[in-house]
């Protein structure tokens, strides 16, 4: 395990920003990580965890210590007649965990394909598209406390799982290395195709039955007409959260904007898409130096022509607080903000 200095960031980020860590190092293994962790160098130094780099915004460079996780591994650990425990390490990219039980036909997170990102951030956000959330098959995961190099096992109750949310950005932020995590995946898959345009994109296919593959294609093709490449066009995917507001809030939107989309959500609530209120407030295609509104998605915030991590920050508070004004709500970042 080599430890480097003044390390280039700008492929470990997908808004691809030209920025650097005073230290770095790369984990391989879980041995390598208790290790490290032993050594006591985080002790030291401001850490961060860093998986695909695709749900992060640097502002400036990182003066501190950047860890990242390249674990490999995906396989069965455990099955009965109805299920299949499978176990990834932290360090695989997530899309590839998704194809790997696809093509085994392993049913349950084929609605998340081409979600960026890796599969030991995964539950840090509890990523979610398409109706399904990871807290649907996660069972356990794996890490390793930064402070004493301990390992310890969380249940998926343990984890405090809610909407893109986890007990991992709350009391527990920065505090672990997660290293794998194990899911519960269906023998016979169960599809899941009531959201959005999964069924029309279905029906075009013109087959009478559908395969987790099939579902799969339908949600691929569905992102890639929305969301831009990160490897074309620098962008972290959805850059804020649905809002969940009241249902008096609701109602006072709702008489000026009749046509609101909506989904409700618990007792006496709705979720809002937040591109929707973004497009309604003008925002759709707009510039800010080199920061951007992506034009089909505008949800999506790019860094279009070099555009810096303040640069960014400025567009994304400009639309808050547009949103606010315009609609009395509040949008709350999905990205986090460095």
């Amino acid at each position: 395990m080599e430890i480097k200095e003044n390390y280039p960031l700008r492929g470990l980020n997908t808004f691809g920003l030209e920025v650097s860590a005073r230290y770095f190092i790369d984990i391989k293994s879980t041995d390598d990580a208790i290790r490290f962790l032993h050594s006591g160098m985080q002790r030291n130094e401001k850490t961060l965890i860093l998986g695909g780099g695709s749900n992060i915004l640097f502002t400036h460079d990182y003066d501190g210590l950047v860890i990242k996780v390249s674990i490999p591994g995906i396989h069965v650990v455990r099955e009965n007649d109805h299920f299949y425990w499978v176990k990834a390490g932290g360090g695989v990219v997530w899309n590839d965990l998704v194809e790997a039980c696809i093509n085994a036909d392993f049913g349950g997170i084929e609605n998340l394909s081409l979600i960026p990102g890796s599969v030991g951030a995964a539950p840090v956000q509890n990523i979610g598209a398409y109706g399904v959330e990871l807290k649907d098959t996660f069972e356990a995961l794996e890490a390793i406390e930064l402070e004493s190099g301990e390992k310890r096992y969380f249940r998926k109750e343990e984890c405090h799982f809610e909407y893109r949310d986890s007990i991992f950005k709350n009391e527990l932020k920065d505090k672990y290395l997660i290293t794998n995590i194990v899911l519960r995946l269906h023998k016979k898959p169960i599809l899941n195709t009531a959201y959005g345009q999964i069924e029309k994109k279905l029906k075009e296919t013109g087959k009478d039955k559908f395969t987790i593959r099939d579902v799969s294609e339908a949600i691929i093709a569905l992102r890639r007409s929305k969301l831009p490449d990160p490897h074309e066009l620098g962008n972290a995917g959805s850059f804020f959260k649905n809002p969940v507001i009241d249902h008096d809030l609701f109602a006072k939107i709702h008489k000026s904007f009749p046509d609101i989309p909506h989904y409700p959500e618990g007792e006496n609530k709705f979720k809002i898409p937040a591109a929707w209120l973004i497009e309604q407030s003008g925002f759709k295609g707009k510039k800010h130096k080199g920061a951007a509104v992506h034009v089909n998605q505008p949800l999506v915030l790019i860094n279009y022509d070099h555009a810096t991590g303040r640069d960014i920050v400025e567009l994304s508070k400009q639309i808050s607080e547009k949103v606010h004004e315009n609609f009395g709500i509040l949008l709350e970042p999905e990205v986090r903000i460095l």
